[in-house]
């Protein structure tokens, strides 16, 4: 008898902990299209000029340099995820459209990589980018939490060109606030 309710709960903290890695993972993925979004827009608002101009404060990145870097940390990280190990060379890019289409090859990548995370292997060691063998969860967060990082950095350079950043548009109620504009474009759906 006592065997039996051991080995009911050992399954029983099997099947939760399957729903908690499963409801992590979605949760990851759901995180990962909203981020994406708002980086892709970032990019997208600075105009041309802003790529090489606009510079926050000495020692700092150009806006070509700061997309760059966030396009070729993704492609390094995802692209050994998803199997395929990527070197975009954007750091060195200074065109906005060659930034814009590197930083999207970058998310292609991530979607494979977002997208094969699942309950089974959402704590399988893998290598990614620097480190040696992490949780494949881990390594898809620490990802996330760079480039949410990196797309802080974007709203200071909107704003250097006296613009609102896209996912701050919209903002401040009745009066209009500081956006003014309709908000960020809607997330794509998860996997």
């Amino acid at each position: 008898m006592r065997y039996s309710i051991l080995i009911v709960a050992v399954a029983c903290s099997a099947a939760m902990y399957a729903q908690d890695a499963a409801a992590s993972a979605a949760s990851l993925q759901r995180s990962y299209n909203t981020q994406k979004t708002k980086l892709i827009a970032a990019a997208d608002q600075m105009p041309e000029d802003g790529y090489t101009t606009v510079v926050p404060g000495e020692g700092s990145r150009t806006y070509a340099g700061l997309i760059g870097h966030i396009a070729d940390a993704q492609a390094n990280t995802c692209g050994a995820l998803a199997g395929t190990p990527t070197q975009l060379g954007a750091a060195a890019m200074t065109k906005k459209a060659d930034l814009v289409a590197a930083l999207k090859k970058s998310y292609d990548l991530c979607d494979v990589a977002y997208a094969g995370i699942n309950a089974a292997n959402f704590n399988e060691a893998v290598t990614a980018g620097f480190g040696g063998p992490q949780p494949r969860n881990a390594i898809l967060w620490g990802n996330l939490i760079h480039s949410e990082d990196m797309w802080g950095q974007t709203a200071v350079y909107i704003r250097i060109k006296n613009m609102v950043p896209v996912a701050s548009q919209g903002r401040g109620g009745a009066k209009g606030g500081k956006g003014g504009g309709k908000g960020m474009p809607a997330a794509p759906k998860a996997n």
